[in-house]
């Protein structure tokens, strides 16, 4: 019993954060995900609401961009309208409009990754 309780612990302390397990969706999603065009609703202080349609299908997502703010213009009204979106194509809700390495904002210059 008490090794099962110490294994458990030790999961728990090396289990991912939900933050580290976002940034991983982030980046798996730009490795394989396809593009469509979409378009930005809104941006609060934490996240981006956009829409999009993939073979006829419209969907509206929020993505979570507070660990991205860095990458974020100042204003942020001016991401508004059009947008690229990319998309899971097995799960065409599950998309991102930018990552870490990528960024679907038409009015904001590349993100180049420093190596």
């Amino acid at each position: 019993m008490l090794v099962a309780i110490l294994v458990f612990r030790l999961w728990l302390r090396h289990r991912p954060s939900p933050e580290e397990l976002e940034r991983r969706r982030r980046i798996a999603i730009n490795r394989v995900g396809k593009m469509a065009d979409g378009t930005v609703i809104d941006v609060d202080d934490a996240a981006i609401t956009f829409s999009y349609d993939v073979r006829g299908v419209e969907y509206t997502a929020s993505q979570d961009i507070s660990a991205l703010l860095d990458l974020f213009p100042p204003d942020r009204c001016s991401v508004a309208g059009p947008v690229a979106v990319k998309f899971d194509s097995r799960n065409p809700a599950n998309s991102i409009v930018l990552c870490e390495d990528w960024s679907g904002l038409r009015h904001m210059p590349a993100i180049r990754k420093e190596h």
